[in-house]
């Protein structure tokens, strides 16, 4: 006998449901992420004057490296290091990477703005999806940005 077009599905191992939204905000985060600049929602007015300052200066997407770094930086803040993420803005580490001081405005943006958003998820599922499941999807979402290609 044949197996009929619904078999593989049933046949495939169910996915608990939180998984599944991890997946799904993942997919989400880094479509919001490609897109320059992204959407920010609330702030006061000098920080919106600052911000609106910070994209005048930087009209283009970011380097990818400082995408790299921005997810660096928001794994210490939503895992709650500070002692990493003290050492690693007080030596300024992203140097490393090729980036320069001038980049620092905008790795504290863009990582202030993922972690903000990733806490925004937690809130609105009222503490369901905890501080590891946003670090899950922080992962997920570097995964799926850098492997469609960072913005052009």
């Amino acid at each position: 006998m044949q197996p009929s077009k619904w078999d593989l599905v049933l046949d495939q191992k169910p996915i608990p449901l939180l998984t599944h939204l991890l997946e799904e905000v993942a997919k989400i985060f880094a479509k919001d992420l490609a897109a320059w600049p992204p959407h920010v929602e609330d702030f006061d007015p000098q920080t919106g004057r600052k911000l609106a300052d910070l994209l005048a200066e930087s009209p283009l997407p970011p380097d990818p490296r400082l995408y790299r770094e921005a997810f660096v930086l928001t794994r210490f803040d939503l895992g709650r290091e500070l002692a990493q993420s003290d050492d690693y803005l007080r030596n300024q580490r992203w140097m490393g990477t090729g980036l320069g001081a001038k980049d620092r405005g905008m790795l504290l943006f863009l990582s202030r703005f993922m972690a903000e958003q990733l806490l925004g998820l937690a809130e609105a599922t009222e503490g369901r999806v905890t501080r590891p499941h946003l670090l899950d999807v922080l992962d997920r979402t570097e995964r799926l940005f850098f492997a469609k290609g960072p913005p052009p």
